[in-house]
């Protein structure tokens, strides 16, 4: 059995065709670079992101600067963001001379602590940047009414959760500005790198706009410091054909997530992936808690999945606040009470999850998670 955590070669199978004659015409028109199928994937994208305005960008990270850029981001603020989640969230902020506020996540959902968030708003808090983690939405309502209380705009790091939604509403649209990544193995992913800017604020978009191309509306007339960050057309190709079958592919997530669920339902050692019910959950990751705060019982079931072939991922192992930039530089960063934080980089075990898990894989690996533990 040749289970993968991500299955992209299946999934080009299916729509071999599609992607085929799409980048053949991108091949016959030489339009790479801003080409008639950016602008395209740019209008598709914004519908089913229910008429928000879509820039496509270079990838993710990018989208994250640019964004904090068109706020005015840089030396002496203070933005606010999880410990547990990728480097690039803070990242974008240090490249701006900004300081990362590191705060507390909850222990079911591995989002944003709204209960914590309003105790590290300082007069330097320029932004707050809550991250979907693993496919869900944060708790978007509270963050939203301390932002405003306190005038502070968001920033949503959606890379991991496009097609979620919170109380209805699409993931990415809820804040000032929305970012997306369409790295090859996220749920929306292209062949190589891209990602995406979403805000329905007309003024912040433009910013955003004018910044991704060097700063300029105008050739050879800059206005501001920018930078260069383009969706080429041939990702942009392939992601107007992937978007057309995203919400089968999500289908196919929530299936296979509920297929583990109730494998896993007498388990007394694993917690599921909790789902807020004010929102949907599109699984970009399944992510088990293995119960006890022990890393070592953690990593020992990973090593046993490992020897019968069954892949495992541990999303993330060290917190930002304990990465050797920060941890080594404690001028870098602040932080808030990081509890949970801790607790979950010891806990937390992702399973393989994709559009083409089967219910025998599935049952193969859930029968290995619990016959470990029954040998302990």
């Amino acid at each position: 059995m040749n289970i993968q955590m991500v299955d992209l070669h299946s999934q080009y199978l299916d729509i071999k065709h599609e992607i085929d004659t799409a980048l053949q015409e991108v091949l016959n028109t030489t339009a790479f670079i801003r080409g008639p199928e950016v602008s395209a994937f740019e209008a598709e994208l914004s519908h089913y992101l229910d008429g928000s305005s879509v820039l496509g960008v270079a990838n993710g990270t990018d989208a994250l600067q640019i964004a904090l850029m068109a706020l005015h981001i840089g030396p002496g603020d203070e933005v606010i963001s999880p410990s547990f989640t990728f480097v690039a969230t803070a990242e974008a902020v240090g490249l701006l001379g900004a300081t990362p506020v590191f705060a507390d996540v909850l222990p079911d959902t591995f989002n944003m602590d709204p209960a914590q968030l309003e105790a590290l708003i300082t007069p330097r808090t320029k932004a707050i940047v809550p991250v979907h983690l693993f496919g869900q939405c944060a708790n978007m309502t509270e963050i939203k009414a301390i932002a405003d209380k306190h005038g502070l705009p968001i920033v949503e790091d959606t890379a991991q959760a496009i097609g979620s939604t919170w109380q209805g509403q699409a993931a990415g649209t809820i804040g000032d500005i929305g970012t997306l990544s369409f790295f090859p193995s996220k749920n929306l992913g292209c062949y190589g790198d891209g990602g995406a800017i979403v805000s329905r604020r007309p003024e912040l978009f433009e910013q955003c706009r004018l910044i991704s191309n060097h700063g300029s509306r105008k050739k050879y007339h800059n206005e501001v410091v920018g930078v260069n960050s383009r969706l080429d057309s041939m990702q942009a190709a392939i992601l107007r054909v992937k978007l057309s079958h995203l919400d089968s592919y999500t289908e196919a997530r929530v299936l296979a997530a509920n297929r583990y669920d109730a494998l896993f339902s007498d388990s007394s050692d694993l917690v599921t992936p909790f789902r807020d019910p004010r929102g949907s959950h599109v699984f970009h990751q399944y992510t088990l808690r293995v119960k006890g705060n022990d890393p070592e019982k953690r990593d020992a079931l990973q090593a046993y999945l490992a020897t019968k072939g069954i892949p495992s991922f541990v999303y993330y192992p060290v917190p930002l606040h304990l990465l050797p930039i920060y941890k080594d530089n404690p001028d870098s960063c602040i932080c808030g009470p990081l509890s949970n934080t801790l607790c979950a980089a010891n806990e937390v075990l992702s399973l393989p999850i994709h559009t083409h898990l089967t219910q025998s894989e599935q049952e193969f690996i859930a029968g290995h998670c619990n016959a470990f533990f029954s040998s302990l």
